[in-house]
């Protein structure tokens, strides 16, 4: 019997992204992953193809950022058996929380962690659905370090390299895994 990776493709994955033009404003060329969460096999890939890169690999905790990072997110931190912690718009989360404000490509937003959420010295992943200029994973990132945890990867099902985002998080000391580019 063949695994998941071995049926699928990056191919079938990149025919299921939808582009939507001018969206959410004139100029931006929106990637909608919805058609690709309506696959269950692709979505089976998809964690399938993350899992794998963090074979061997000693993970503790699995963060998403909102919202399209909770998707793939949680799906993976059952999948290797470990916790997974939400980091949402700012008020979304009901305990004390941190903050960290950043840039996004068409305006500022401020994202939040529970304070509770992440023991130190462990090492965590965060998931994007993806990545655009950089902003919000850094800002995911700064709140795993502020929490004393050690951003271990960052996985994300897209990436748009024109925009470099791997510069603004860091690529030189961190494991940056994008199963698609545009």
């Amino acid at each position: 019997m063949h695994s998941i990776l071995q049926l699928m493709s990056i191919t079938n994955l990149k025919v299921k992204i939808r582009e939507v033009k001018d969206f959410p404003k004139k100029g931006i060329s929106f990637k909608d992953i919805t058609p690709l969460l309506a696959d269950p096999i692709l979505s089976s890939f998809v964690v399938e193809s993350f899992k794998n890169n963090l074979k061997d690999e000693k993970i503790d905790a699995i963060v998403g950022v909102e919202s399209r990072g909770f998707l793939f997110g949680m799906m993976l931190a059952n999948e290797i058996n470990v916790p997974f912690i939400p980091i949402r718009k700012a008020g979304k989360l009901p305990a004390d929380v941190i903050s960290e404000q950043y840039d996004l490509e068409y305006g500022k937003a401020v994202v939040e962690i529970h304070k509770d959420s992440i023991q130190k010295g462990w090492n965590v992943v965060v998931h994007d659905d993806l990545l655009a200029t950089g902003g919000t994973a850094k800002a995911a990132a700064n709140l795993v370090e502020r929490l004393g945890g050690k951003v271990h990867s960052f996985l994300f099902v897209i990436e748009l390299s024109f925009l470099d985002g791997r510069k603004n998080i860091g690529s030189e000391k961190n494991n940056i895994i994008s199963l698609l580019k545009y």
